[in-house]
């Protein structure tokens, strides 16, 4: 059973598989917990940031196979590659059959199957914390990445330890692993360092899980044959732009359609929560629950209104601003 440590030192392609093998049954069931499962839905965002006309993606990382279904579409070759047999398997199980099925292979992130240049996009999710050393899977990456090429990466908080495993301490790894991940500018130092220019950057679930995009440029080795159009408008001889970028216009109103349905969720959550404290408190004496289970039946209600009520009085402001045109990413 390997330790934790030695699942923290680089390229620990061996160990990393051994733990993902144990923990493959639970590992997606535990992530839609931990995220209130809102996990899917973050995996649609991450999907949605692939250019429609991207015509080779790749998942690294890609587990079970989760994230694959919300890339697959007619004429597009969509590969799946993770070092976790085990997980594979599971994503075999899923995907192996219906049209336009994707490719599933074993493989080293640092060290890709894969020819310079052969990718339109990649995608990853909850995966890039455990690639280490960080920069150098970044730089294999943009290898086979295309100029232009697409890179949308999601990270977000680990499962919380539990005995849902052979082997616990995976847990305690997970977990653990975020906090080393960083806050998210040391991730994009290392962006810039493997030669991506950042595009977008949001945050989910105040923070605790984050999304970036960003692409490759002509400095990765390659020279790129024409200028990227979500990140270059058209221009006059003097300069100026000749027109307004419309990735801009579409990517505010989908921050705006987001925060909206997440302020509408938060709200009615907060007052289903409200109504069930004002029922709690009319029949909790004729529940056959002994005092401690009350007070704690109490707690939890109140405690879930107070953070629904924050949180939607937060969405809703979100939303005002996004209406009202300030484009900030956060």
């Amino acid at each position: 059973m390997p330790t934790p440590d030695s699942r923290f030192k680089p390229n620990a392609a061996r160990e990393m598989a051994s733990m993902f093998d144990d923990v493959s049954r639970a590992y997606d069931f535990l992530n839609a917990v931990m995220t209130l499962g809102q996990d899917s839905a973050w995996r649609e965002a991450m999907a949605r940031r692939v250019p429609e006309d991207a015509g080779a993606v790749l998942d690294l990382c890609t587990g079970s196979g989760v994230s694959l279904t919300g890339l697959r579409r007619v004429g597009r070759t969509v590969l799946g590659i993770d070092v976790s047999v085990g997980m594979l398997r599971l994503a075999a199980e899923t995907h192996a059959r219906g049209g336009w099925s994707p490719r599933l292979a074993c493989a080293d992130a640092f060290a890709l199957p894969l020819r310079p240049s052969s990718l339109d996009a990649i995608t990853v999710a909850f995966g890039v914390r455990n690639l280490r050393p960080r920069r150098a899977a970044l730089a294999e990456m943009a290898r086979v990445l295309r100029p232009g090429g697409r890179l949308v990466v999601l990270e977000a908080a680990a499962p919380a330890p539990g005995p849902l495993s052979n082997d616990p301490s995976a847990y305690r790894y997970l977990s653990q692993s975020i906090f080393e991940f960083g806050a998210g500018p040391e991730f994009e130092a290392d962006l810039a360092d493997a030669g991506f220019s950042r595009l977008e950057a949001r945050s989910f679930l105040f923070g605790a899980t984050r999304l970036w995009v960003a692409e490759t440029g002509s400095g990765v080795g390659q020279k790129a044959t024409a200028r990227s159009a979500v990140v270059h408008g058209a221009m006059s001889s003097s300069g100026v732009s000749t027109h307004r970028d419309v990735t801009v216009d579409a990517q505010r109103a989908e921050r705006g359609t987001w925060r909206l349905l997440q302020a509408i969720t938060s709200t009615g959550l907060a007052g289903g929560l409200a109504w069930a404290l004002v029922v709690w408190v009319k029949v909790r004496d004729d529940l056959p629950l002994n005092p401690p289970q009350k007070v704690l039946g109490c707690v939890l209600i109140v405690a879930g209104l107070a953070v629904f009520s924050v949180r939607g009085v937060v969405q809703w402001l979100r939303w005002s601003v996004v209406r009202d045109g300030g484009g900030g990413i956060h």
